[in-house]
C-alpha cells in the first residue's frame, strides 16, 4: 500500500543567509519599538532547521539570545507564536505536553492530539526532549496524570513501537476486525484492552485495511462503534487513532475548526496545530478544511484572530 503524502505550506527558503536573517532580526530589536512586520518576514518564511541556524548565529553575532529578545520584545499570542516557530519541534511538542500536565488538572486533548498522531521517531524524539529539558520522564508523567484505559493507551503509544510496515496482510485484518467486533458491538460492555492492543501497535495502513473489514462486519464504521461503546478520553483517543489512519489531515482540520468555532478561540489550541503541522500536512489540512467548512482556513484565522498574531499564523498557513 503506497504511503499517504503530505506536504507542509513553510517549505526551506532558497536564498537563505542565516547571517542576513540574524541582523534582520537584531535590527528589527534594537532601539525604540519594534518592527513585527520584518520579524514575520523572516521567522514564517524559514523552516524549523533554518530557524535554528539563525538562532545560532544571532547569538555569534550579537552576544545575546535570540527567544529571550523575543520575549522581551513581543508580547500576547503574538510572542507565544513566535517563540513556538523558534524551538525544535521535538522539544516544542515536550513543551505542549508539559504544560499540559502540570499544576492544577490536565488538558487531555493536549496529550491525545500529541501522542496519538506522532510517528515512532516523532514520539522517541519527544520523549527525549522531554527528559533534557525538564529533567522528568515522560511516562511516569503520564502515568501520575491519567487514570484508567485512557492511562495504558497513552503509556503505549510513549513506546513509540508501532509497526510501520506499508504491506498490508489482509487475513490479519479480517481476523482482528473480527476480534475488535466481538470486543465492542458483540459483546455486553467494552473489552478496551482488544482495541489497546491493536490500535496501538498495528501500522496506519493495516489498522485502515482492519477498519474496512470491520465496517463489513459491523455494518457502521469503527469511528461509529467507538462513539457508541467508549466515552470520555479514551473515546477520544481511540477515534484520534482511527481518524489518523483513514486520513489524518481530516484530523487535523477538525482540531482547527474546534479552536476557533463558537464564542472566543482556544489560542493556545490554534498556535500549537499552526506550528506543529507547517511543515508536515498543513497543505492538506488546509484542503480539507476548505471543503469541510466551506471557508479557507486563513479566513477563519483573519476573522478569529488580529493584530501581528493574525499577520503571523496567515503567512505560516499561506494562500489557499
Amino acid at each position: 500500500m503506497a504511503q499517504a503524502q503530505y506536504h507542509g505550506t513553510v517549505q526551506p527558503a532558497a536564498q537563505f543567509n542565516s547571517e542576513a536573517d540574524a541582523a534582520a532580526l537584531r535590527k528589527a530589536m534594537k532601539g525604540l519599538g519594534t518592527d513585527e512586520a520584518a520579524i514575520i518576514n523572516v521567522i514564517a518564511h524559514r523552516n524549523n532547521a533554518q530557524r535554528q541556524e539563525i538562532k545560532l548565529k544571532y547569538k555569534l553575532l550579537h552576544g545575546s539570545d535570540l527567544i529571550e529578545d523575543l520575549h522581551s520584545d513581543l508580547g500576547g499570542h503574538f510572542r507565544t507564536a513566535a517563540l513556538a516557530l523558534m524551538e525544535t519541534k521535538a522539544v516544542y511538542d515536550a513543551h505542549c505536553l508539559r504544560n499540559a500536565m502540570k499544576g492544577l488538572g490536565t488538558d487531555e486533548n493536549v496529550l491525545i492530539e500529541t501522542l496519538a498522531t506522532q510517528t515512532n521517531q516523532e514520539i522517541k524524539d519527544t520523549v527525549a526532549a522531554y527528559s533534557t529539558v525538564f529533567k522528568r520522564n515522560l511516562e511516569q508523567d503520564v502515568v501520575s496524570e491519567t487514570s484508567g484505559n485512557f492511562k495504558k493507551l497513552l503509556v503505549s503509544l510513549c513506546q513509540g513501537a508501532r509497526d510501520e510496515s506499508l504491506a498490508v496482510d489482509h487475513e490479519k485484518a479480517k481476523r482482528e476486525a473480527q476480534e475488535l467486533y466481538e470486543a465492542g458491538e458483540k459483546h455486553w460492555g467494552t473489552d478496551e484492552s482488544k482495541f489497546n492492543f491493536i490500535i496501538a501497535s498495528r501500522s496506519l495502513p493495516q489498522l485502515k485495511a482492519t477498519f474496512e473489514e470491520y465496517a463489513k462486519i459491523a455494518k457502521r464504521d469503527i469511528l461509529s462503534s467507538i462513539d457508541r461503546e467508549m466515552s470520555g478520553d479514551v473515546k477520544s483517543a481511540f477515534k484520534a487513532v482511527a481518524q489518523c489512519a483513514y486520513n489524518r489531515p481530516v484530523y487535523f482540520a477538525e482540531r482547527l475548526h474546534h479552536s476557533m468555532k463558537g464564542l472566543g478561540t482556544d489560542d493556545d489550541a490554534l498556535i500549537r496545530l499552526v506550528v506543529s503541522r507547517s511543515e508536515i500536512d498543513l497543505a492538506e489540512i488546509k484542503q480539507v478544511f476548505l471543503a469541510s467548512y466551506g471557508k479557507t482556513l486563513s479566513s477563519w484565522i483573519e476573522a478569529d484572530v488580529s493584530g501581528d498574531y493574525r499577520k503571523l499564523l496567515v503567512a505560516i498557513v499561506g494562500p489557499n
